[in-house]
């Protein structure tokens, strides 16, 4: 979520509950807003802090979806493991998914929780309906670690202001940036030791990521949303995806032009145009 989103006043949004998944053997956090009768699971990318605590705020941005679609929007487990992998993060994602009784559902990820998605989708077919990746890459080699590397490196010295800096100056266009670089100051002051330690964790499982492999097994119908300035995975991060998945009818892809890795916070449609995919009786968009 932007900074122009979690900062804008909203009239009395409503209270959006965060809870904790129940019969599964690990903590992991999720609100739900929305009453429509599809279900329709979002899974947010790597984050400084975590988006629970921007419940309402992911509500509002996504509210022309509330009358079709009942969202659930899933964090990461809270005691992650040593070396825990993307391929975890799935496996438990898909678990809780099950714990709730969904099932399918239309699935967004957006960059690290597209390589979940992703990977949820090849390995639990009956979970997902339609997969819709924002941002993401099936592979994430040295070349394309440039900017996980810079704040791993900043995280594990504990400079939490560099940190928030260096994350939204990649994430975000420079106007963004430029106009909620206090902003981005002022969140650095509340990142306690723990959150940094957590953000380590999740961002090592980034680095080395390939779920090219898997791919294949994608059944369900697929839309990418890219960026052409994407500062964080590269302009060509989709490109794997659609080597593999590109020759099927039910795949399509859209950049975004002149836009960076958080089009799916800036792009004007970009919500839009996941209603109309997941609303869609084929897939033509």
């Amino acid at each position: 979520m932007s900074p122009a989103e979690s900062g804008s006043i909203q009239k009395e949004p409503a209270r959006v509950p965060v809870e904790t998944v129940p019969a599964v053997p690990f903590s992991m956090r999720y609100f739900r807003f929305g009453h429509g009768a599809r279900p329709l699971v979002i899974l947010p990318g790597l984050s400084v802090q975590s988006v629970m605590g921007s419940a309402e705020a992911v509500a509002e941005a996504y509210a022309g979806m509330a009358e079709t679609f009942t969202v659930t929007l899933f964090d990461r487990r809270d005691d992650l493991p040593a070396d825990y992998t993307v391929a975890d993060m799935a496996r438990d994602t898909a678990e809780a998914m099950r714990a709730l009784g969904l099932s399918d559902v239309c699935l967004f990820g957006a960059s690290q929780g597209g390589m979940i998605a992703m990977l949820i989708a090849a390995e639990h077919p009956d979970l997902i309906a339609k997969l819709a990746l924002g941002s993401t890459a099936a592979k994430v080699d040295e070349a394309r670690a440039g900017a996980l590397s810079d704040w791993l490196r900043l995280a594990e010295a504990g400079d939490a202001r560099g940190l928030y800096l260096a994350f939204g100056e990649a994430v975000y266009p420079e106007a963004v940036f430029s106009a909620y670089r206090e902003a981005f100051c002022a969140m650095a002051e509340t990142v306690t030791a723990e959150e940094l330690a957590r953000f380590v964790r999740l961002a090592r499982a980034a680095v080395g990521f390939d779920a090219t492999n898997e791919l294949a097994s994608i059944r369900c119908p697929v839309l990418v949303l890219a960026a052409s300035d994407d500062r964080v995975l590269g302009p060509d991060a989709s490109d794997g995806i659609a080597e593999i998945l590109g020759n099927r009818s039910d795949f399509s892809r859209h950049v975004y032009d002149g836009y960076g890795h958080a089009a799916y916070d800036t792009a004007p449609d970009y919500k839009e145009r996941l209603y109309r995919f997941f609303t869609s009786s084929d897939s033509s968009r």
